[in-house]
């Protein structure tokens, strides 16, 4: 309901910590039903936001978003931050650089080619 400044803390992506071997088959009925709710952390944790994660999980994908990820090594805290001044009523958005099928068309603009 107010601007956020560049840079600022947004929220954090909560959800269950789990290995990256037990996001497999998670993230495979996720995405059968069109959803991405496993963030990978690094190469050996990832959080799953269907399991105790927070509004953050609701935060749409753009090529071209006005937030950033900024991941916090030591205790596998994943910070949504703006990238920009963004404007009050303005909705959140990043990238997602999403690995894997690329099964989910985006939706960030009319025509754009991008699969997530």
């Amino acid at each position: 309901m107010e601007p956020i400044n560049k840079n600022k803390r947004i929220i954090n992506y909560a959800g269950e910590l789990i290995t990256n071997k037990q996001s497999e088959s998670r993230e495979d009925r996720y995405l059968s039903k069109g959803c991405i709710w496993v963030f990978r952390v690094n190469r050996n944790w990832s959080r799953d936001a269907h399991v105790g994660g927070n509004d953050a999980r609701f935060i749409n994908h753009s090529c071209k978003g006005n937030c950033w990820i900024d991941v916090d090594g030591k205790t596998k805290t994943i910070w949504i931050r703006a990238s920009k001044l963004i404007a009050r009523g303005e909705e959140l958005t990043y990238d997602y650089n999403t690995e894997g099928d690329k099964i989910i068309p985006c939706l960030c603009r009319p025509g754009c080619k991008t699969k997530l």
